[in-house]
């Protein structure tokens, strides 16, 4: 009303007070519409895309055009210091959804494996789940693993997963009937039970089934192993059912589609809507569609870069062909950074550093494992063509969804995140102190500023250290981005600070297991 009464003209003041009254009333109408209305959410997470794969963020040492994301950065802000919560897939996405980091769950390592149970608790709020309780349609499109609550016997798991040596695995009657069980039933615990509306994917598409799924159930029922060609150079990885005559190379465009759809229907809509994209891209199967091979000149994970910045243009476009794009907060990230197969001394030799200037990729805790691009657009709010420098984490999503629809994150949920939105709205004031990154082996890493410390001697735990020194390591980042001087020996003091802060951290919320974070710094024995 304050601000509303700043626009009265002085004119008006001489008025009858009835009339003084309408004017008011009228004029306050769009002020409190416009306080009300709530922003649609648009969350397009890559998949093992590198943080110098994005051209912006590497312009002298990134040779793959990627002119969609380059521009969302331009309407944006571009996060220049943001991380996952580890340096592969299935844990960064747990984090991503829930606001809490992946270790205080059952996950203490690695990735939720094949046909394993759902990592995300039944009663654990997700941003779905909390855009959904403020009014909002929600959906998932894309990569989901996470897990699901399979109906399978065990004599049934047999028929739907061959040895994976087995390469060119046969069906028989028994496969094709448990398959018919199996997949025309309703598949548990998948994303339509933990807060989204609708669903549509291919769970992970170089895993069985081979098939979409929609909501809880395939599109279709799997019919044939998947060929055995196609578990060959970096497309499949698992051999099991698919559909008839399944294209790899139909993935990523199908799920565009299905994005797009999504937006221009609820656009239509008067309930703002929440979309979580997570892409299989540029993840194996590395299956280029024949309008993008070749066209990097480079090799074919470049070619899918391009397909996949391709992707995420047909998914801005939509939104402007929607009208919602001017009331729509979208965040671009990946879920780690990128795979070795990608061909990194190929790419480096034709002058393209998937990591940028970090060092380490996928897997890894030094930064190229888990630094990765996270760009925020939001007319209206963030600034267009902005930097930000500060410390952030994929957590922070689920408290800054929060406040953007101006509520709390409730007790027991989120309690890893921060809120950005301070530094979304050009606050210069750091929002988050410290940090904490896994290699996939589950060796930590912690940030606080620019010092970083590695819980252990190497990348990934995966090493003998027994005659190995130092036994961690630390980095001022401020003038080592690419960790190249250990200084552990030289500052035992910031050593013991900075591991102190780690078990306070450890202990600050209640852990679903026992976590045993020092294991690494413990030399094996021989």
């Amino acid at each position: 009303m304050e601000e509303c009464l700043k626009r009265v003209p002085k004119s008006s003041c001489r008025s009858s007070s009835r009339k003084l009254l309408r004017f008011l009333f009228v004029l306050c109408i769009p002020c409190t519409a416009l306080a009300a209305e709530k922003p649609n959410i648009v969350v397009i997470l890559a998949d093992d895309l590198g943080y110098g794969d994005v051209q912006c963020n590497n312009p002298d040492r990134g040779k793959i055009p990627t002119p969609n994301i380059d521009r969302l950065a331009l309407q944006g802000m571009r996060f220049t210091d943001a991380h996952t919560s580890s340096g592969v897939c299935s844990p960064t996405r747990y984090t991503l959804l829930t606001g809490r980091y992946h270790w205080r769950s059952r996950l203490q390592a690695g990735i939720v494996t094949y046909l394993e149970q759902p990592l995300i608790a039944p009663d654990r709020l997700t941003l779905a789940g909390l855009t959904r309780q403020h009014g909002y349609r929600t959906a998932a499109v894309g990569k989901w693993h996470l897990g699901w609550d399979w109906d399978i016997t065990p004599e049934q798991r047999a028929l739907i997963a061959p040895p994976r040596g087995n390469k060119a695995p046969k069906d028989t009657d028994a496969h094709r009937a448990a398959w018919r069980d199996i997949y025309a039933k309703p598949i548990g615990g998948g994303p339509t039970t933990r807060g989204f509306d609708e669903y549509f994917g291919t769970d992970v598409p170089n895993w069985p089934p081979y098939a979409f799924i929609r909501n809880d159930r395939t599109d279709g029922i799997p019919s044939e192993f998947l060929p055995a060609p196609l578990l060959r150079n970096h497309l499949a990885g698992i051999p099991g059912p698919a559909l008839a005559g399944w294209k790899l190379e139909d993935i990523l465009p199908t799920l565009a589609k299905q994005a797009c759809r999504f937006i221009e229907e609820s656009a239509k809509s008067s309930m703002p809507f929440f979309l979580y994209m997570p892409l299989t891209s540029p993840h194996t199967p590395i299956a280029v569609a024949d309008e993008w091979r070749g066209k990097s000149g480079l090799n074919d994970y470049a070619d899918f870069v391009m397909e996949t910045d391709a992707m995420v243009g047909r998914v801005l476009a939509a939104l402007d062909r929607s009208g919602a794009a001017e009331n729509t907060l979208v965040v671009f990230t990946s879920d780690n950074g990128c795979a070795p197969h990608a061909g990194f001394a190929e790419l480096n030799a034709k002058g393209h550093f998937p990591s940028g200037p970090l060092r380490g990729r996928k897997a890894d805790a030094w930064e190229g494992g888990h630094r990765v691009p996270f760009i925020v657009r939001w007319p209206g709010v963030v600034k267009a063509g902005t930097r930000c420098d500060a410390l952030a984490h994929q957590a922070d999503l689920m408290a800054t969804v929060a406040e953007t629809l101006g509520t709390k994150v409730p007790g027991g949920a989120g309690e890893d995140s921060v809120s950005l939105l301070p530094l979304l709205r050009g606050e210069e004031k750091p929002v988050r102190v410290y940090a904490i990154s896994h290699a996939s082996s589950g060796l930590p890493a912690l940030r606080k500023g620019s010092w970083k410390i590695i819980f252990g001697p190497d990348s990934d735990g995966t090493r003998a250290r027994a005659d190995v020194a130092p036994t961690g390591q630390l980095y001022d980042l401020a003038s080592d981005l690419g960790e190249t001087k250990n200084l552990w020996v030289e500052k035992p003091d910031l050593v013991a600070e900075l591991t102190a802060a780690m078990e306070r951290l450890v202990a600050a919320h209640p852990n679903d297991v026992p976590v045993n974070w020092r294991r690494y710094l413990q030399p094996k024995s021989k």
